[in-house]
């Protein structure tokens, strides 16, 4: 049998293993001992510089001094959290965990308000789940107009951040292991550039990197109001193109992606929250974001899949039914993105769907000028209660029921479309 005990405390240095050996039938007590060395000691310290030369020995903190318990309390957080897991259950922007939703006046994103910088700065970014970085217009050179003028739907004007009227901002060096641009950097401690491309055509974002600060909120059991300031990476749009001009998040985006910039992965990495978060909307399309929630343990889920050279949220579908009938052969992966307003499937799928949809469904099809819909329906109000319900089955045969398959024309309530668009997948 072999027995250990440790004592452990700041000054103790002692450990003690007692080892109990049998020899011939004859027991034998034999104790071993093995001292422990503080890290910041002078012992310590003389391993190693002997070790590294004078590398470690310049830079140790002198006993007792502030920069000496300032390190004993930081490895003290590192190692708690990670017992814990993480410092809070959530967090969400400190303006509040509301998101905002415009229609085609911004260009059917999802968005919310979130503060920046010290003194702090708000601005409307939408959420984009298909990419990492958060950025926002920055010393811009050409960026939309942020006047709420401009938007009939805001009641304030947006914002414009520069580094230079904050406390708390740094700029990211090309040397910094998250500069993904570094090839391009003259000097590596210039600050790190950076160009985000998006699927719209010719819809970009470019500028520089900064490390700074988010103000973000947590509730306790107590209901009461946390505020914490998490350190992210933030992109200085100084250029955007494309959509990003023409209305479609005029005040900056936060990616939501799986990727080492994205601000749900940078709190993860930091301690402060679990590596998740959730987006929920209702059926008037407001609703809320949540850093670190998981959901409940009831809910139905699909697992993400790796898909290798893709830093994005994917996951497989096995079927598509439509009423009673789920199809063959309707298999593919497809990216989750909340800055998408339809779900897209491949051509061959789709033509498929739509075909047994035209099959089941009890109304006269139309065909309606210029209109991107090519399955648009005429029908009574009560041949609408008889419209085919349309299903989803993910992996691990989780299934996803489509709450409203069609919708109808405003001006012509008789006109209803069926909701699928097509196009590529991976």
């Amino acid at each position: 049998m072999v027995c250990f005990g440790v004592l452990m405390v700041n000054r103790a240095v002692l450990l003690v293993l007692l080892a109990y050996l049998s020899v011939d039938g004859c027991s034998a007590a034999l104790t071993f001992s093995s001292k422990l060395i503080h890290r910041f000691s002078d012992e310590a310290k003389a391993l190693w510089v002997s070790k590294d030369g004078n590398a470690h020995g310049r830079s140790w903190p002198k006993r007792k001094s502030p920069e000496y318990f300032e390190l004993l309390l930081r490895n003290d957080l590192k190692r708690q959290r990670l017992k814990l897991g993480s410092q809070y259950d959530f967090l969400f922007p400190s303006e509040g965990s509301e998101t905002l939703f415009f229609g085609n006046a911004l260009y059917w994103l999802h968005y919310t308000w979130i503060d920046i910088g010290t003194p702090k700065v708000s601005f409307l970014v939408a959420l984009d789940a298909g990419s990492d970085l958060l950025w926002v217009p920055c010393d811009c050179i050409q960026c939309a107009p942020l006047s709420a003028s401009y938007y009939s739907m805001l009641d304030r004007d947006l914002s414009e951040y520069s580094p230079s009227f904050s406390n708390t901002s740094e700029d990211l060096p090309c040397s910094h292991h998250l500069c993904e641009q570094s090839g391009n950097c003259k000097s590596l401690k210039e600050p790190c550039p950076y160009i985000a491309e998006y699927d719209s055509e010719n819809t970009t974002s470019s500028g520089f990197l900064v490390e700074e600060k988010l103000h973000l909120a947590s509730v306790s059991n107590h209901a009461t109001q946390n505020h914490v300031q998490a350190s992210v990476i933030l992109g200085c749009g100084r250029k955007q193109s494309g959509g990003y001009l023409d209305g479609a998040a005029p005040d900056g985006v936060m990616g939501l992606g799986p990727g080492n910039i994205s601000v749900p992965s940078l709190l993860a990495k930091a301690g402060l929250v679990r590596n998740s978060f959730s987006l929920c909307f209702d059926e008037k399309d407001s609703g809320r974001i949540l850093f670190g929630d998981e959901g409940l343990a009831t809910q139905q889920s699909t697992p993400f899949l790796p898909i290798a050279g893709n830093n994005a949220y994917f996951v497989g579908l096995e079927h598509y039914c439509v009423g009673s009938l789920c199809l063959k052969l309707t298999q593919f992966q497809a990216i989750v993105d909340s800055g998408s307003s339809f779900t897209y499937f491949p051509t061959k799928i789709c033509e498929k769907i739509v075909s047994e949809f035209d099959k089941q469904v009890n109304a006269t099809r139309i065909n309606i000028p210029k209109s991107t819909f090519k399955y648009c329906y005429n029908a009574s109000s009560q041949e609408l209660h008889n419209i085919p319900t349309m299903r989803l089955v993910f992996i691990m045969n989780q299934s996803f029921l489509i709450h409203s398959p069609i919708y109808s024309d405003s001006e012509n309530p008789k006109i209803f479309f069926s909701d699928l668009m097509w196009g590529l997948l991976v």
